[in-house]
């Protein structure tokens, strides 16, 4: 891999470009040294797909946050940390590649999916089926690379112990949302604490508290700090999750990079959607059943559903529920016992997952 295609792939990273691109640098080697061992070209076209899909895009949240969270614990800037930091980004995409097989998506940070650009190179009959195949292993593949990176990483090994703890009971957690987010696909009527579950499991406790926890323990921090990472984290995670599902709907498809009608043809059990529900009328909630969940829905009929979703007032509800969640993340950070710098730059981070506009 040439440095000129490095530097393609070099997302915008938030919010410290330095750091992102130094995760980027260390995904870029560890890419080369677990490099394709098979010699043969359809192999080696699949492990290109994998490793532009992991360089290509994102924000690195989670990588941040297990920096900082080390950071907030006392840990010096090193290498080490940047290596265990990376290994969350692996374990992202990997579990990215599984969700969009699961939701038949075609689109992913603007470009085409793992698994359809992998049908993309096998035209005709089994294509799709070959993509979906392949797709899982190779979000597999980038699962088990999330272990080997971090097992490698170099950090006392006590401390590496106690992260990878951590680390397990992130995956156990995360499988066990997404679980529970299909199963809402075939239960009708979830309700706002039925979907605030599946949040916290899916989204939440993975995107921010455990990647904090996971750096807090590489550190060596005291239990107590570790709370309050996960009182500040279990909050701001569901903001962005909650954040996450407006995009999903009211969003642009060009500033996020994925379909605003994905989540609306899927059906996803969202709070909002499960708010509507309570306060629609009979001739609103039969618009609702009608064509959420509907795969051949338009954009016509979408926009209708958005606008129910407005007039029932459950956009309304969502952002405020995200408003009271960054407040409730903000008080827990000005209480914990968090380094200065790493206190300034988690606080920047809660405005941005919060409020973002992809």
């Amino acid at each position: 891999m040439t440095d000129d295609r490095r530097a393609a792939r070099m997302p915008v990273s938030f919010p410290q470009h330095s750091l992102g691109a130094r995760i980027d640098q260390r995904l870029c080697g560890f890419l080369e040294d677990w490099g394709n061992p098979v010699s043969d070209p359809g192999v080696e076209a699949a492990y290109g797909l994998l490793a532009d899909f992991i360089l290509g895009g994102g924000k690195r949240v989670r990588p941040q946050l297990c920096y900082w969270g080390w950071r907030g614990a006392g840990g010096d800037d090193c290498e080490e940390i940047i290596s265990a930091a990376a290994a969350l980004e692996l374990c992202h995409a990997g579990l990215l590649i599984h969700d969009d097989i699961m939701d038949g998506s075609d689109l992913r940070r603007g470009q085409a999916t793992v698994h359809r650009s992998l049908s993309d190179l096998h035209r005709g009959p089994g294509a799709e089926a070959f993509g979906r195949a392949g797709g899982i292993l190779l979000g597999t593949l980038s699962l088990a690379w999330s272990d080997a990176l971090l097992s490698s990483c170099g950090i006392d090994p006590a401390r590496l112990r106690a992260a990878h703890h951590l680390f397990d009971a992130m995956r156990t957690e995360v499988i066990s949302g997404q679980y529970l987010d299909v199963l809402a696909q075939l239960r009708s009527g979830a309700t706002e604490a039925q979907a605030l579950t599946v949040i916290r499991y899916k989204s939440a406790k993975y995107t921010v508290e455990r990647p904090l926890q996971i750096g807090g323990a590489l550190a060596g921090a005291p239990p107590d700090l570790l709370d309050a990472y996960s009182r500040f984290g279990v909050p701001l995670g569901e903001a962005f999750q909650l954040r996450d599902d407006v995009l999903g709907t009211f969003g642009s498809a060009s500033e996020t990079g994925k379909s605003a009608l994905d989540d609306l043809r899927e059906g996803k059990q969202t709070v909002m959607y499960a708010h509507a529900v309570q306060h629609a009328s009979p001739a609103q909630l039969a618009h609702l059943r009608a064509w959420h969940g509907n795969p051949e829905l338009t954009e016509e009929r979408a926009a209708e559903v958005r606008r129910i979703l407005i007039d029932t007032g459950a956009l309304a509800r969502v952002e405020d529920m995200i408003e009271d969640r960054v407040r409730q993340a903000m008080s827990a950070l000005s209480e914990a016992q968090v380094k200065p710098e790493a206190a300034g730059v988690l606080a920047e981070m809660a405005d941005q997952l919060a409020h973002r506009s992809k």
